[in-house]
């Protein structure tokens, strides 16, 4: 008996029309998107027309097609959406963590529990711009919840508070020194087993319970960033929104924009400009004057950023200027815990000022910029970042023509790597490679004896 003919997905089609979008289009947007997180494709025209005519493509592809057709339209769209499963069949796993309703714990749980036992879906999970202006709705919308505390017979006081954060300040230096594929199995645990039901524990004051709350808002925004260095940037944004989630609900002054602020630099990291300002902007305006100056140095710089990529020089080279005056100012206030994510306030204002610099196009000031950024951070500690700031340096002095400058800093990058588990020092270092293969070529010592020792480097690690 002969098989029922192929039906036309006409769900499909229509998302296409209304995107305005070419098949062919289509085809490149979701190369791009596979791209993001580590996946090659070949998908053409051909096939997104055999999916318009009812052929189904493969589940990653489809996510990414989702993706592609989400951002295009500015909405939030799941597999069924595009036709690509049944109304009846549950994909609320390809949106999960894409919210900010219900409890951010048992968001987590979810999240926790695809990523551990579907490790494959989650981990090619595509960043979604529609989801990136879910906080700035949330600011908007959303009411203020009370944690629903699970009625336990222990009080939890600071003493418990303080030692999450001492665990988190552990597994923080540890992401530091190693990189982001270190560790991150035992966080989640840590995070499932011992902190989630502190959290829904009875509280001593509110205090304490907010503290709770942002302790592990800290926990989350740092397994988020793991994901992030190891190139999996749509399970990052899931863990920053449920930080952001946590944030939100400890009512601490100034971490939930930290947690926006993070948020517009993964998405200036991915080129996906659309809510980065907004992002940055809103952030500050939560911290700015009441924090203290080295934190507010953080958030500015940060906006300064964004300001160059959206095509205000002016602004934000005056808004790098107010993150150096900060800095110079007196101190005031020990920075928050929350706010020690990426080591001395100093060397993150260095490194981000240098992009801002390197957007415009200075490369002298962006190099000098790097390079400050890596002497500010403590030896030893910060192994992945002293790498990329070094390699950012080199790489800046390399357009400038100075190819002997670059391969002296690149090497001194390359002292810091061993040890270092990370994508994104990986991607440096072939960035590296490719970039001075032509000096290589015509027997220039310097790129000899760089090319040789990184290619000994990655062959090893």
């Amino acid at each position: 008996m002969a098989s029922a003919a192929r039906q036309p997905n006409r769900r499909l089609k229509n998302l296409i029309d209304e995107a305005e979008m070419t098949y062919q289009a289509v085809a490149t947007a979701v190369r791009a998107v596979a791209a993001e997180g580590g996946v090659s494709l070949r998908t053409n025209k051909s096939a997104v027309e055999h999916w318009v005519s009812g052929s189904v493509p493969a589940a990653d592809t489809g996510r990414f097609l989702t993706a592609v057709l989400s951002r295009r339209l500015g909405r939030l769209l799941r597999p069924s959406d595009l036709g690509l499963a049944a109304d009846d069949e549950p994909d609320d796993d390809a949106s999960v963590g894409l919210a900010l309703s219900g409890d951010p714990l048992t968001t987590l749980q979810s999240i926790w529990r695809y990523e551990l036992d579907r490790r494959r879906f989650l981990l090619k999970s595509a960043y979604s711009v529609a989801a990136a202006v879910l906080p700035l709705d949330h600011l908007r919308d959303a009411a203020t919840r009370a944690t629903a505390a699970a009625r336990t017979g222990h009080t939890i006081g600071m003493a418990e508070v303080q030692a999450v954060r001492d665990m988190i300040s552990a597994m923080t230096d540890l992401d530091e020194r190693h990189g982001g594929r270190f560790g991150r199995t035992a966080l989640i645990a840590y995070l499932r087993d011992d902190v989630a039901p502190l959290c829904r524990g009875r509280f001593r004051t509110d205090e304490v319970r907010r503290q709770m709350l942002s302790a592990a808002s800290r926990g989350v925004h740092l397994l988020g960033w793991k994901h992030y260095d190891a190139g999996q940037h749509g399970l990052a944004q899931r863990y920053y929104l449920q930080s952001y989630a946590l944030a939100h609900e400890s009512e601490l002054t100034g971490h939930a924009g930290f947690v926006l602020r993070t948020m517009a630099m993964q998405g200036l990291r991915l080129h996906r400009p659309e809510h980065c300002l907004d992002l940055a902007e809103t952030g500050l305006t939560m911290a700015k004057g009441k924090v203290d100056f080295p934190t507010e140095a953080l958030f500015r710089v940060v906006h300064a950023h964004t300001l160059a990529k959206a095509g205000h020089p002016q602004r934000a080279l005056d808004e790098t200027r107010r993150a150096r005056a900060l800095l110079a100012a007196d101190p005031g206030d020990e920075p928050p815990f929350w706010a020690l994510t990426w080591g001395p306030a100093r060397a993150s204002v260095f490194s981000r000022t240098a992009r801002v610099h390197e957007t415009l196009g200075d490369h002298h000031a962006a190099a000098e910029q790097y390079a400050r950024a890596a002497s500010a951070r403590p030896r030893g500690n910060y192994a992945r970042v002293v790498v990329l700031d070094l390699a950012n340096a080199a790489e800046q002095q390399l357009k400038r023509g100075g190819v002997e400058q670059a391969c002296a800093t690149w090497m001194k990058a390359l002292d810091h790597l061993d040890g270092v588990h990370s994508v994104r020092t990986r991607k440096a270092v072939l960035g590296m490679r490719a970039d001075i293969a032509r000096y290589r070529a015509r027997g220039l010592r310097c790129a000899v004896e760089l090319d040789d020792r990184a290619r000994d480097l990655l062959a090893s690690a």
